[in-house]
């Protein structure tokens, strides 16, 4: 029976044609709501009529043409290897630097594009991961409307929650590519829960804890009165099921090469034992042992052994225990103990593993729920959301989270943070900046992304140029910056003078993604390098700082010298010129040096240097200002 999840407070009435998608690494699901019930669209026709999961897998010729797409391109692969694409989600919004230590165990081949990013070659021809994760959606698109017999063109897309800016972009874009009018983009845990929250009308704190075929995400969210917050959101897009496969693959290969040296598998072969290697992760779910066959009579190769349980999660232990900390992290992030944790939910095929299951037991301290087809959840959430954005259920509300924070330059190379990690999302957040030098007529934004005091230590994400600003003295014109976050996760950046009210705009669409190593040394690095961090930040806040009154100090001292001021020599007798030149020096000699509280106290001496002198042109300022005028006029 297909899971169905009944919306509450809904009537028997048309929904209109919008779908949810759950576009996965291994296979893929399009759901649906009707009648107040969330269904998955099960294949018709060549597609076999009792399947509902699409294989995330392409065979295309050298030509450019789609030769097959879901099951039959997965019954090609052993024989057609290198022209069949499989886990291409991947290597969505990724470099080739990223992924080059995985190629050698695909069975086609990546190479590098002009600009760093990974693209696929099939042929002669070059394809990025964009255009064929959306041959994978126009397969989803082309079942829904078999089904419903008329067009499908909106739908909402499910991605991990930890997919960056870029991966959220590229997976919007393919789905352009198919024909879709992407409605939302929705993380894979949100959906989840959302999904597992309705059915079960739940309130409470609930972990999601999804491990798929390439990907793993941990998200906890409070559910109240409808309201679905995520508090935190933690994993790493490059971990899942896969490498559980590749891991046994390396074990069958060695020990065929330590009985037949002169093995040497072809794309074909490869895939093959891929194949075998997956079938046996699946069987172990529910057996205790399997019996692995692999013949290979072209390559004199007749390899059969046992695979218990226990040697298999030996195997697969490293991969596994690497979903650990992401699950401490996001406890931690979420300011809570484990204990207040209600439920903890299980997404993802590779959650059917018993040392999975045993794992997520050990560390939130509670047995997981399982009952849910664990496939499935994410698909029929997605529908509900889509459904929700149709305008048909209206008393749920979906709150997601940004994963990493989000800032600009400032001075001295400091990292301004405007949006923090894990702020809930959509948001729009503004700040107020001004200029650093006088006259200043143009300011360049640079917008990055990460958890470190000094942009230098996070990732850029783009620059943009604010022209136009009136030369004003410096700390007069004022700049507003706002950084939108919309519902997809996707960042808009506006910069305005607030005088002229010239504003410059951009959608942030980086080459590429951030790697799971640079995601987890941001985060690392924030939290073993605070104390540093900070020190620095004082230090260039100081210097910054004293190095405005510098500037301001040396240029009314020229305009003294040069008589540029009103005020009288009568009233500069009271004031001593040289200990304001000596105390300037002071504060050079302090900013040159690496002491923040020096700089602090010459700077502090400085001023009270300067104070006479400022107390008298601004006397001089305002009676000139008010000379001639009446009361009334003031």
């Amino acid at each position: 029976m297909p899971l169905e999840i009944q919306l509450p407070g809904q009537t028997a009435q048309s929904t209109g044609r919008v779908v949810g998608i759950d576009l996965g690494t291994t296979n893929s699901l399009v759901a649906f709501v009707e009648n107040g019930i969330a269904k998955i669209i099960e294949g018709r026709g060549d597609e076999r009529s009792s399947s509902k999961l699409v294989p995330s897998v392409v065979t295309l010729d050298d030509y450019g043409s789609v030769v097959a797409v879901g099951n039959k391109a997965k019954e090609r692969s052993t024989q057609d290897a290198q022209h069949t694409v499989y886990s291409v989600k991947r290597l969505m919004g990724k470099s080739y630097q990223d992924v080059k230590k995985e190629a050698g165990l695909l069975t086609y081949r990546l190479v590098p594009a002009d600009e760093g990013l990974v693209r696929v070659q099939i042929g002669k021809k070059l394809y990025t991961p964009i255009e064929l994760s959306s041959y994978v959606l126009v397969e989803l698109k082309k079942r829904a409307e078999a089904f419903f017999n008329e067009p499908v063109t909106r739908a909402v897309i499910t991605v991990p929650a930890y997919f960056n800016d870029a991966q959220r972009h590229a997976t919007k874009d393919a789905g352009r590519l198919a024909g879709l009018d992407v409605l939302r983009i929705i993380s894979e845990p949100t959906a989840a829960a959302l999904a597992y929250g309705l059915d079960k009308t739940k309130e409470g704190i609930v972990a999601v804890y999804d491990l798929g075929g390439g990907t793993f995400d941990i998200s906890i969210l409070k559910i109240t009165n409808g309201i679905f917050e995520v508090l935190s959101t933690n994993g790493d897009t490059y971990l899942g099921g896969d490498d559980i496969d590749r891991r046994l693959m390396e074990l069958f290969i060695t020990q065929i090469k330590y009985m037949t040296p002169t093995f040497d598998p072809t794309p074909e072969q490869m895939q093959k034992i891929r194949q075998i290697a997956e079938k046996a992760k699946i069987d172990l779910s529910t057996q205790s042992r399997v019996m692995i066959e692999i013949d290979l009579p072209e390559a004199g190769v007749s390899y059969r052994r046992n695979l218990t349980l226990q040697e298999f999660e030996r195997v697969a232990k490293t991969v596994i225990e690497r979903t650990r900390k992401p699950c401490e992290d996001a406890i931690r992030d979420a300011k809570i103990d484990v204990i207040d944790i209600d439920e903890v939910v299980l997404v993802g095929g590779a959650t059917r593993m018993p040392m999975v299951k045993a794992l997520v037991h050990e560390i939130f301290q509670r047995k997981p729920h399982d009952e849910l087809n664990p496939d499935e959840t994410v698909a029929l959430g997605a529908a509900i959301q889509a459904n929700i954005l149709a305008g048909e259920t209206k008393d749920i509300l979906l709150l997601d989270v940004t994963p990493l924070s989000l800032g600009i330059e400032t001075m001295g190379g400091m990292m301004s943070t405007i949006i923090p990690r894990n702020s809930t999302i959509p948001t729009k957040v503004t700040e107020t900046y001004t200029t650093f030098v006088d006259n200043q007529t143009g300011v360049e934004v640079n917008v990055f992304q990460g958890e470190r005091d000094f942009v230098k230590d996070n990732r850029h994400l783009a620059s943009f140029t604010l022209k136009g600003i009136p030369p004003l003295p410096a700390g007069a014109a004022k700049v507003e910056v706002t950084f939108l976050i919309d519902a997809d996760g996707i960042l808009q950046v506006k910069a305005r003078e607030t005088h002229t009210g010239i504003e410059q705009q951009v959608e942030v669409k980086p080459s590429y993604g951030l790697s799971e190593e640079e995601i987890d040394r941001m985060l690392k690095e924030s939290i073993e390098n605070a104390s540093t961090d900070i020190a620095g930040r004082r230090l260039v806040e100081a210097k910054t700082e004293a190095q405005r009154i510098l500037a301001a100090t040396e240029k009314v001292l020229g305009q003294l010298r040069r008589g540029q001021l009103p005020v009288t020599a009568a009233k500069l007798k009271g004031i001593n010129v040289a200990d304001v030149i000596d105390a300037l020096y002071a504060l050079r000699r302090a900013v040159n040096g690496d002491d923040p509280a020096e700089i602090a106290k010459q700077q502090s001496l400085l001023e009270r240097a300067t104070e006479p002198l400022a107390r008298e042109i601004m006397n001089a300022a305002v009676a000139e200002a008010l000379e001639g005028k009446t009361v009334e006029q003031v």
